[in-house]
């Protein structure tokens, strides 16, 4: 698949592992205009891609993510958050509508078939903690610092920080933290289940790519399958998730790859699966 030419990003495959580094490290990965839409174009991009079957999200440099660089703020029209082809297609109010564009920079991370993950070491402050909630899992360095600070800005969490931080830590901690501007750092984010896994800052990379790895050596339709059916969880009552479950389980009892899977377990051989 052909991509576009990016500045402040880069995607690199390994295998059927994609690798998305931000690439602003002069600027701590500091997220500006332009780098928004670099990621929903990549998005646009990746987000059917039937060859991914994981993801890492990285930052290159000293951190994950400082936050929002502050050219958003006081920029000229490159900044321009109502800028864009679909501008005004999302909602009536320029202003509403542009940050609901915006939000699609993260939202594809979170509704992409395939797993997500997110390898997150030195701050992931505002827009960056933001982005790592928007994965499936969080791969925390030891002595990572993290925090929603929007508050101290006058604003608040608008790229999903609001809709997806209850969800890991609870609706209390959630505010609690939003509203107190807190910084914590990594053990506290684990503690309090931010992060699904605390690893030494040297060993971050190798960590979320060995963890990629063995995601992506699953049976495809089964990932797939559970990412939806675990997502539908947060949505739905209890007997309509079950649908859900039955529906994405009819579709890996059809498969190659559960005769493949029974088949490698009776040669006992390592299984390769097709995704169908």
């Amino acid at each position: 698949m052909a991509l576009p030419d990016f500045e402040t990003i880069r995607f690199e495959r390994d295998g059927d592992v994609g690798w998305l580094w931000l690439h602003r490290p002069d600027r701590l990965n500091s997220f500006t205009i332009a780098m928004w839409r670099e990621m929903r174009t990549l998005g646009q991009h990746l987000v059917e891609d039937p060859d991914l079957r994981a993801l890492v999200v990285m930052g290159e440099g000293r951190a994950f993510s400082s936050g929002i660089d502050t050219s958003v703020f006081t920029g000229g029209s490159d900044n321009d958050l109502a800028a864009g082809d679909d501008a005004g297609t999302r909602h009536p109010d320029p202003s509403v509508d542009a940050i609901l564009r915006t939000q699609d920079a993260y939202t594809w991370l979170e509704t992409a078939p395939y797993p997500t993950i997110a390898a997150v070491h030195g701050y992931a402050l505002g827009a960056g903690l933001q982005l790592a909630l928007a994965c499936d899992i969080r791969v925390f360095a030891r002595g990572t610092q993290v925090g929603l600070l929007e508050h101290k800005y006058g604003i608040l969490p608008d790229l999903g920080g609001t809709q997806r931080l209850p969800r890991v830590v609870g609706p209390a901690k959630a505010k609690e933290m939003i509203w107190t501007a807190a910084r914590i750092d990594a053990d506290e984010a684990y503690r309090i289940g931010l992060c699904e896994r605390l690893v030494d800052a040297d060993e971050l990379e190798k960590e979320a790519g060995e963890l990629a790895a063995v995601i992506a050596a699953q049976p495809p339709l089964a990932v797939r399958g559970a990412k939806r059916a675990v997502a539908a969880s947060a949505n739905l009552p209890v007997r309509e998730g079950l649908v859900v479950e039955a529906e994405v389980q009819a579709v890996c009892l059809a498969s190659n790859d559960m005769r493949e899977a029974i088949t490698a377990f009776v040669e006992q051989r390592q299984p390769r699966y097709v995704g169908h």
